[in-house]
């Protein structure tokens, strides 16, 4: 995936995807590139590809400029198995959205993050499983969107 370029959308809603090897969070920003919020998850289906399709529709549905996926790498910045499957999660995706471009943001510890929250709330770990995706998918397009709004590449 190409680095973003100076002609990357200022203006319009935002997709974030987290990848996972069962489940997809998304979470989507408001036009103006301020906050993300979470939308669903999906159940990760590789044979059918379901999930993509349902990507495709959201990215139609709500005029989306833009989609950011997680890239998991590792801690010492190296890719790993994760980190090559969300590239190629992130390529068929790119390749059925086209022109809309598709982004990756480095995700090291968002999962993670997600876990602490609700370790401190003291949710369950059977109640987070639904939502933690999408809290991921949450910090993911939030870190895009914030980098985008310090370097004047987006609205906000």
């Amino acid at each position: 995936m190409p680095a973003p370029s100076s002609d990357t959308p200022r203006y319009g809603v935002r997709l974030g995807v987290d990848v996972g090897t069962v489940r997809v969070g998304v979470a989507v920003s408001d036009p103006e590139g301020i906050l993300a919020t979470p939308v669903v998850t999906l159940a990760r289906d590789e044979a059918a590809g379901r999930d993509i399709d349902e990507l495709v529709a959201m990215v139609a549905d709500r005029d989306v400029v833009e989609v950011a996926v997680g890239l998991p790498k590792m801690l010492r910045g190296a890719d790993g198995v994760a980190a090559h499957a969300a590239r190629r999660y992130a390529a068929t995706l790119a390749d059925r959205i086209a022109p809309v471009p598709v982004v990756l943001v480095d995700e090291r510890l968002t999962s993670v993050q997600a876990n602490r929250i609700f370790d401190d709330r003291k949710v369950s770990a059977k109640a987070r499983r639904a939502v933690v995706d999408q809290l991921a998918a949450v910090t993911i397009l939030q870190a895009r969107l914030d980098a985008l709004r310090s370097t004047g590449r987006a609205r906000g």
